[in-house]
């Protein structure tokens, strides 16, 4: 249901990820680190603060702040230049802020396996094609992606029919 509603924060704060970012309302997100760097951040209060940034791919970027940090160089060591294409997994958490009790972003000390993409019907065919072809294979459209129960048996009939023209060759 929370997939559909929009967070108060997402109008506020679009620079970058927060709790607000995470799927069904706080559900763990893996994500992959493109680079992380120092960058000058504008706070709400338009306060310009220096602070180490990940580029993820595909999302927002990430203040990180020191907990984070730590947690990152136990998965990967303390070289920001190492995390580069490296997944975490981040959660949501609480934190104490000015007296308050806020939402944030943590970093999992263990990273959970990325969620398999689905696989829409045109390109599902494409990889048919290039299975036929002999330049992709079963077990890689398996491993790459989700399949519906009708594309599994759909692409075991294809297989078996491919196995069977080639062994009547």
């Amino acid at each position: 249901m929370s997939d559909n509603k929009t967070h108060w924060k997402r109008l506020v704060n679009c620079d970058y990820i927060g709790v607000y970012s995470l799927p069904n309302g706080g559900d763990d997100m893996t994500v992959t680190i493109v680079s992380v760097a120092r960058e000058q951040v504008v706070g709400a209060n338009g306060k310009k603060e220096e602070c180490p940034v990940a580029r993820l791919k595909g999302q927002k970027p990430f203040i990180l702040n020191r907990t984070n940090n730590k947690s990152i160089e136990k998965l990967y060591g303390p070289y920001i230049e190492d995390w580069a294409g490296k997944n975490i997994t981040l959660f949501a958490s609480t934190t104490k802020l000015a007296g308050d009790v806020v939402e944030c972003l943590r970093v999992r000390p263990f990273v959970h396996a990325p969620a398999k993409a689905t696989i829409d019907d045109a390109r599902f065919a494409g990889a048919l094609n290039a299975i036929k072809a002999g330049t992709y294979t079963a077990d890689k459209l398996r491993g790459a992606w989700s399949l519906t129960d009708e594309q599994s048996a759909a692409l075991d009939v294809f297989v078996a029919e491919l196995v069977n023209g080639e062994s009547a060759q």
